[in-house]
């Protein structure tokens, strides 16, 4: 069983890399909408895109803004600021990962620091972006094919999909109309947005291969929200964080069903409803409820496995 400090960087580690690849491709997909739109995008995909990686968007300045969003110490939510403390939670369990995944967090860290201390990223935003993206994938990759799947890697699994649940619920909050009724969803807002919204999450081309090219706003809520196989959904990802956190439960003799069964609720919810009736009701109710689900699993796992009482630690 590893100690609790263990488990809470592993976790924050996978949460942040997460965190800062999202970002990345928000900002990515944002200067390619925004250079093509005129002076002002208020109301418009760009502007919820800055918004839903917690970045204000008044100046209009998409030089400004995406620079905010990828190198910003000052802004948590930045690709620096994430991709800075994911180094520093690895620097503190360096014995617990892989040699390999140390030098590709730590590359990616002074990849990053180089281009922000530089400043000719703006000029090439999106190689920048997929520069971030990329080495945040090769991360992964590398971690998996590494680390020993064992209780450390299910902790990384745990903070990735926690997030990444966390982040497309978010993200459709934004996108989806207010309102109850379905009628909010026929309404013909611009193809454009809706393709917007699946190239944020990398799913457009899935999209495709699932429903052709008729991109329609109850088929994107569906896909990203239900589909079972689309790695990014939400569906999906609550999935594998519900197997992660039983598998930690297997490892640690502390009584941690509490967070298993929040994660098993998030899920079975997922598995059994239909975008119809989500629709139908209020979409935004729903997004929101899966966001604050998400919240109390966060606080679980850390009641279960970082701040428990120490009491629960000791054997009876």
């Amino acid at each position: 069983m590893l100690l609790s400090r263990v488990a809470d960087s592993l976790y924050w580690i996978s949460r942040y890399l997460e965190r800062a690849e999202h970002t990345a491709r928000i900002v990515d997909v944002a200067v390619d909408q925004g250079l093509g739109r005129a002076a002002s995008f208020t109301g418009s995909a760009v502007e919820r895109l800055y918004e839903s990686v917690a970045l204000a968007s008044e100046s209009q300045d998409i030089s400004a803004l995406a620079g905010g969003a990828l190198f910003d110490l000052a802004n948590r939510n930045s690709v620096a600021s994430c991709v800075t403390a994911a180094r520093e939670n690895a620097r503190q369990v360096r014995e617990e990962i892989s040699s390999a995944m140390w030098e590709q967090l730590n590359a990616l860290y002074l990849r990053v620091r180089q281009m922000r201390d530089e400043g000719s990223w703006s000029a090439r935003t999106h190689h920048t972006s997929r520069a971030i993206i990329d080495g945040v994938r090769l991360f992964k990759g590398i971690t998996n094919g590494t680390m020993s799947h064992g209780e450390g890697w299910q902790y990384l699994q745990v903070g990735m999909y926690l997030e990444r649940s966390s982040a497309t619920a978010s993200l459709l909050t934004l996108f989806v109309p207010e309102g109850t009724g379905s009628s909010n969803m026929q309404e013909p807002r611009d193809q454009v947005e809706w393709v917007t919204l699946l190239e944020s999450c990398s799913a457009l081309e899935a999209y495709c291969r699932y429903y052709t090219a008729d991109v329609r706003a109850g088929r994107v809520t569906e896909f990203l929200l239900l589909n079972p196989e689309f790695p990014r959904s939400v569906r999906f990802s609550a999935v594998r964080l519900e197997a992660a956190l039983r598998s930690l439960a297997g490892y640690s003799t502390r009584t941690a069903g509490r967070a298993e069964r929040l994660a098993g609720r998030l899920r079975a919810s997922l598995e059994y409803a239909q975008v119809d009736e989500i629709l139908s009701d209020d979409p935004q109710t729903y997004l929101t409820n899966i966001s604050r689900q998400c919240s109390q699993i966060h606080t679980a796992v850390y009641q279960s496995y970082v701040a428990y009482p120490i009491e629960s630690a000791l054997p009876a």
